[in-house]
């Protein structure tokens, strides 16, 4: 069975290659029209979509999947025409293929252009939110990129539909065949097969829990960009507006929990936290939030539960908050270095100098002064679509958006320049 799956991915890779090599030469016209074809095109089949992740969710109950994940499968017609509304923005962005990032001309006469072009193959490893089938593939082909999508088995029967439908659209809108390719099966075999797809798939990008992650990570012989799991903090500083900071943290952890930009850890200032957390205590608890807290935390809220060293650390995905109350700035930008997974914190104050060294301080791809961390997404951000978000360093950090799928190429123009 390994063999064969590594050969069926091979063919997907092969064909998807010859895909990549029309797009990087398609115009925006046409991609924008594809875009808008395959927008309309979830549209008009949002009732066989929804049937498809009816199964989906009838079988995740079935296995006991948490109320976060079937959260994160369902499908309703407002999260249909939420990504078909992000496909028609990804049509409106500037293209990024082309564009001359820099130019000069050497004292030679040979002119060299710094020049944006698509990556080719991208590979996309995820799990159980369908919604990326569509995400990445807007994504890849807006930025010139074919894509092969290997999703969950939570899923399976949501991304077959997905794919099928905005593949077709793409096809006869004029995009090459196979530009957009769903892998037909959740064996892990297959995803190995990716993961050592050397010369095949140019770049893999892994969407989903740490195992996931970390497992692509590890095991990839081509190249990975990593996304990260969220374990987002919001410090509620000594100066803060008490009202704003409550709005801020509830929204941010009860909004919708199960993804990773939701607030897991709130960090108050031991000056105002006698004032404050009785009341966002209460409101937390109304909204069914389960409060694990530090010792001063229980004291002031007592039905709360004693917080581990564990708790400091974890996504939890779900309705539970980690509240700990700290002395200082420097004590929550500590705690949050320390424990967090460098992807979205926040800080809520009226303290400008506070503001500016939590900004500068804390290592996260995404810093917010007094907003909620739940807009850390390409949507938000007027990027359109998302891939993901990258928690590292190389290449790509925060929201990825079609800048993120691309490379470059030197280009240079000479008039019979020869090297001495």
């Amino acid at each position: 069975m390994a063999t064969q799956l590594d050969s069926s991915i091979e063919q997907m890779a092969r064909s998807a290659q010859k895909a990549a090599a029309r797009l990087a030469v398609t115009s925006s016209k046409e991609k924008d029209a594809a875009l808008i074809a395959m927008a309309d095109a979830l549209v008009e089949h949002q009732d066989r979509i929804i049937d498809s992740n009816r199964k989906d969710l009838e079988a995740g109950r079935e296995s006991g999947l948490s109320e976060a994940l079937i959260d994160r499968l369902t499908l309703t017609g407002k999260r249909i025409a939420d990504m078909a509304e992000g496909l028609n923005q990804l049509a409106a962005l500037p293209d990024p293929i082309g564009r001359v990032n820099r130019g000069w001309r050497l004292p030679n006469g040979l002119d060299i252009k710094k020049v944006s072009v698509p990556l080719g193959v991208i590979g996309i490893i995820f799990e159980s939110r369908p919604n990326v089938t569509v995400d990445a593939a807007g994504l890849c082909l807006k930025s010139g990129n074919a894509v092969i999508l290997r999703g969950g088995k939570e899923a399976i029967h949501s991304n077959l539909v997905l794919a099928d439908v905005i593949a077709q659209a793409a096809v006869r809108s004029g995009m090459p065949q196979d530009c957009i390719q769903l892998v037909p099966t959740t064996d892990r075999a297959a995803a190995t097969a990716m993961m050592e797809a050397i010369g095949l798939i140019d770049c893999l990008i892994p969407r989903g829990g740490s195992g996931l992650i970390q497992s692509v990570v590890q095991n990839a012989k081509v190249p990975v960009i990593e996304t990260g799991v969220g374990n987002c903090h919001t410090f509620v500083d000594s100066s803060a507006d008490l009202q704003m900071a409550e709005d801020i943290a509830f929204n941010a952890k009860v909004q919708r929990c199960g993804v990773c930009n939701a607030m897991e850890t709130l960090l108050v200032h031991s000056d105002i936290a006698e004032q404050f957390l009785p009341g966002m205590c209460h409101r937390l608890r109304e909204a069914g939030v389960e409060i694990r807290g530090d010792e001063t935390v229980r004291r002031i809220c007592p039905d709360a539960v004693a917080a581990t060293e564990e708790d400091w650390a974890t996504e939890y995905l779900g309705l539970i908050l980690a509240i700990r109350v700290v002395d200082s700035l420097d004590q929550a930008i500590e705690h949050i270095n320390t424990y967090g997974s460098k992807h979205s914190d926040c800080i809520v104050t009226r303290d400008y100098n506070a503001a500016q060294r939590f900004e500068h301080e804390i290592d996260a791809a995404a810093v917010y002064v007094n907003a909620s961390t739940r807009f850390t997404d390409g949507f938000q951000y007027g990027l359109g679509a998302e891939i993901g978000i990258s928690t590292q360093k190389l290449h790509a950090r925060g929201p990825m958006g079609l800048e993120e799928l691309t490379t470059v190429k030197y280009v240079c123009y000479g008039n019979g320049q020869i090297r001495s």
